[in-house]
């Protein structure tokens, strides 16, 4: 195992397995924490949370923040499902392995069930492998989380005559008509460099559409609803992001943003459909801008980020992917009577916006001052370079507090 970082292209390409188990239980901390502040009452205790969860898209980021804020706080059994890679003798696993495994262990000695599936989430057989386990459990789900964010997906239906294999179709993160360019902060020189990103093609607007889109979550409920192991209640969330203007042409208004709109009209058809089938519904939660593998490649992604974190950290307000998920859950989801599912507010599109803190006025005119002010030279004066950094590194196991990570 090697003890430091490997930096490649800004994307770290190795793990730390006791940093990753490590980073995991601080999440699972935080949120029995809350749960003890806002009195939250778990199932066993009598409270009317969620019961049995599916998450897809468990491993990292949002699904695993989801996932530890359903088992932990309100004492939901969970599934969940992703595709990772596990260490051998001489290569070091993804993130996502080594937290699926602690997220087990410790919801097992919690006595909660929990199992983590690896597999394809984009195929069928793990569609049927998983209803499979849900009625092996005798329980239906009244809670799924769609959380997968993968750069390919697999279509389940259709066949390359050419190989033999299923179309495999690729996401991108460009700008739709014209180039798009801005600095970009390379956190571990710690230097601004200008990136540019030249438009998309038809072709990959529709790739990314298929990969990132609605497609697969549909599929998903369409599979379950067919099965029967849906309760009656049952509601399902994906997450998207939404940003400041400047990063529009990129990101909302560019791949991406085509495929998260194709999210959200599926959101409002699951909606129609789950109401009329098990009195459920359906959102699409606009979540805060993190540090993820991308956002260290994209034009002004990496540099907004850094200078959103300094401004949100000194108005207190600041919030990382479990902080992020624990408010949506206590504050949106869960907001019935003794913790049960409540009225979901939402904006005029109907979307939860967990993003309000940082689309605050006062955060985005503070953010623009800073963005139109800085140059290599005073990076340090306006950007949050230890705490992107941290959580850069922390993601894949490293930099987290409690870990020894000396030869």
């Amino acid at each position: 195992m090697n003890n430091k970082p490997m930096i490649r292209s800004n994307i770290c390409i190795n793990s730390h397995p006791e940093g990753c188990a490590k980073e995991t239980d601080h999440q699972i901390d935080y949120v029995k924490s809350q749960k003890a502040k806002r009195g939250i009452k778990n199932n066993k205790e009598g409270g009317n949370g969620p019961k049995f969860v599916l998450v897809l898209g468990c491993s990292t980021g949002y699904g695993l923040a989801s996932r530890i804020t359903a088992a932990f706080e309100y004492g939901a059994d969970t599934i969940g499902v992703s595709f990772e890679k596990e260490g051998t003798e001489t290569k070091c696993g993804t993130p996502g392995f080594y937290n699926n495994k602690e997220f087990d262990k410790v919801a097992s000695e919690a006595g909660l069930y929990a199992k983590s599936f690896n597999a394809d989430a984009f195929s069928h057989e793990t569609r049927k492998m998983i209803i499979d386990e849900i009625k092996a459990q005798g329980k239906k789900i009244d809670l799924i989380v769609y959380s997968l964010a993968s750069p390919v997906r697999s279509d389940p239906d259709l066949i390359d005559e050419a190989t033999g294999n299923h179309v495999l179709y690729k996401s991108v993160i460009k700008p739709i008509g014209e180039n798009y360019g801005g600095a970009a902060l390379d956190i571990m020189t710690e230097t601004l460099s200008e990136k540019a990103a030249e438009p998309a093609t038809e072709e990959e607007i529709a790739n990314t559409v298929k990969v990132m889109g609605g497609a697969d979550w549909q599929l998903w409920i369409n599979a379950m609803l067919e099965a029967g192991v849906l309760a009656e209640g049952c509601r399902t969330v994906a997450y998207s992001y939404i940003g400041p203007k400047l990063s529009h042409a990129i990101y909302r208004n560019g791949t991406i943003g085509q495929a998260k709109k194709d999210l959200e009209s599926t959101a409002r058809n699951l909606s129609s459909q789950l109401k009329a089938a098990v009195n459920g519904d359906a959102w699409v939660s606009v979540n805060k801008g993190l540090v993820t593998r991308s956002s260290a490649v994209i034009p002004i992604i990496s540099l907004y980020l850094s200078i959103l974190f300094k401004v949100m950290k000194a108005k207190g307000i600041h919030e990382g992917c479990i902080e992020q998920m624990e408010r949506l859950f206590a504050e949106r989801l869960y907001t019935g009577e003794n913790f049960a599912a409540g009225n979901v507010p939402v904006d005029e599109n109907n979307l939860i916006r967990i993003d309000d803190w940082e689309m605050r006025d006062d955060v985005q005119e503070e953010v623009d001052k800073c963005m139109a002010a800085i140059t290599n030279d005073n990076l340090k004066e306006y950007c949050d370079l230890a705490g992107y950094k941290h959580d850069f590194l922390a993601a894949n196991g490293f930099d987290v507090e409690g870990v020894d990570y000396s030869d």
